[in-house]
């Protein structure tokens, strides 16, 4: 599927979520009392006044490539922040009422993916995982926002919720238009956030609901240790295994809370086979949608 990405929208920064602020040296500010005298790099001598007839204009160099580093620094990331931010919408992109879209939770080895597979087989939704847009993304070779999507993905951070969301508005775009103006959307392991959550149903769709699979951990980490055995996945190790599942709890099951409370949330023990998995979520799909959802 062709998807179209983000350089189409640029607009004034409304986030702050990447900016960065140079700061005046503590021992150079007006409003702090001096400090105890340090060694500095720059005089090899206790600081930070200088001794009598010695310069104190050595050190301002070091300092002054230092603010100006900062200072340009900040500037690239504001720029690129500018390009990532969407324009406010007073309204979202699809109504409801013609744009189905079912987020999908649970921890990592739940079987999310088996399920969301056989989903798209028997009533034609259209799976969409918001990690294979990322790295479909970062790889793009015209993308302007691969390098910093790699760099979040590489510090185990979660990618700015404006690129992930309006990846998304944009994959939903193309398959609605294509439709006629309808859509039946699986959305994989997204919203991992709550202001995830929030952002999308403001900008892009109100969901129906969270289809939940619930497993254990212990469960979980036995599924994913033995898929790395074959997977090639350099995240299916005990240590990294361990780090998703704290991700998940302290993340994700908040989410999770916060869909129930509204009563929008359709959970299904994922222990079971995945056949069996399958069978109750068909079951509890057709008393909350109807059974020719």
């Amino acid at each position: 599927m062709a998807h179209r990405f983000l350089s189409r929208r640029v607009c004034q920064p409304q986030y702050s979520f990447l900016k960065e602020q140079s700061s005046i040296p503590r021992a150079f500010h007006p409003q702090f009392p001096k400090t105890p005298a340090r060694r500095t790099y720059a005089t090899g001598e206790s600081g930070p006044n200088p001794k009598p007839g010695q310069s104190p204009f050595k050190v301002w160099p070091f300092i002054a490539i230092t603010l100006a580093g900062s200072g340009a620094y900040a500037l690239m990331v504001n720029s690129r922040t500018e390009q990532i931010a969407a324009p406010k919408k007073d309204v979202p992109v699809f109504s409801p009422s013609k744009v189905t879209v079912l987020f999908v939770l649970g921890g990592p080895g739940a079987g999310k993916g088996t399920q969301c597979a056989n989903l798209v087989r028997d009533y034609n939704f259209t799976h969409l995982s918001a990690g294979d847009l990322l790295r479909a993304e970062q790889d793009r070779p015209d993308s302007e926002f691969g390098q910093l999507i790699k760099d979040y993905i590489k510090d185990g951070k979660i990618v700015p919720m404006e690129v992930t969301v309006q990846l998304l508005e944009n994959a939903m775009t193309d398959v609605v238009k294509q439709a006629g103006g309808k859509g039946k959307f699986l959305i994989d392991g997204f919203p991992r956030k709550m202001d995830q959550a929030l952002k999308f149903e403001e900008t892009v769709v109100p969901s129906k609901f969270v289809l939940f699979f619930d497993c254990p951990e212990e469960e979980m980490q036995k599924r994913l240790l033995k898929r790395g055995k074959t997977s090639g996945r350099t995240d299916d190790n005990e240590e990294s295994i361990k780090k998703r599942f704290k991700v998940f709890v302290d993340t994700s099951m908040p989410v999770v809370d916060y869909f129930r409370k509204k009563n929008q949330v359709v959970q299904v023990i994922a222990t079971k086979s995945p056949d069996e998995v399958y069978k109750e979520t068909k079951e509890k799909l057709e008393q909350r949608l109807g059974k020719d959802f």
